[in-house]
Order: structure tokens, then sequence, then C-alpha cells
């Protein structure tokens, strides 16, 4: 290397932001409210899933976006935590591309797909 060619530094190792790594989770649910207590556990999970970052998708229907399946396994684990005794809750993962090929309609008009989080926030 001659002295008039400056030095290039090694580029740094960050992990490759691909569409096939990043996730959504979406947490599907049917609680009962027919008693006060039902009702008060229906209202304290879906205020749970708000706190958590997640939005509302449709009536009992969160998702989040989320940066791996690391990320995914660890808001599995903490819903897991925090189930209420009595209902139905199912939750779904995607890849960041299987998620963009969701089809919407808004009564009988097809929706322009959602768009994603142009930056993947870090806490």
């Amino acid at each position: 290397m001659s002295k008039s060619q400056p030095r290039v530094a090694a580029p740094i190792d960050a992990p490759q932001l691909s569409g096939y790594r990043l996730m959504w989770i979406f947490v599907m649910f049917d609680l009962p409210v027919t008693s006060k207590a039902e009702s008060r556990a229906a209202t304290k999970f879906r205020e749970y899933l708000l706190d958590e970052g997640f939005e509302k998708s449709q009536f009992s229907v969160y998702a989040r976006f989320c940066s791996g399946k690391e990320q995914m396994e660890a808001y599995l684990r903490r819903i897991e935590a925090n189930l209420p005794d009595k209902g139905e809750i199912h939750i779904l993962s995607f890849t960041d591309r299987q998620y963009e090929n969701i089809i919407r309609f808004a009564g009988q008009t097809r929706r322009q797909a959602r768009k994603n989080p142009d930056q993947l926030a870090l806490f």
C-alpha cells in the first residue's frame, strides 16, 4: 500500500435486517365478559398488550413488530405469564415477508397493504 492511499476501516459486523428475520406477532382472543370479574380480567389483558407495545388491529386482535424470533419468543413468555384464567387466546407469528402478503378489505373494498415500520425501535 502506498502512502497516498488512505486506510479503509474494516466493516462493523451488524446483524442483517431481513424480511425473513423480522417478525410480526398477532394475539387473538375471545374472553368471557359475563361477570364483572371476567370483564375486568379481559380489560386487564387488553391493557397489558397495549403496555407491551401491541397495537389493536381488529377487535380482540393485537399485533406487534419484533426484531426477530428471539424477541418474539420473549414476548410469548411474558404474555403466557399474564394470561387471564378463562377464555381462548391464539398467538400467531409471521415473518415480515409473509406479513406483506396479507390481503385486507374494508367492506367490499380491497385496501392497500399496511406500511411496515420505517425503522426498528431499539430499547
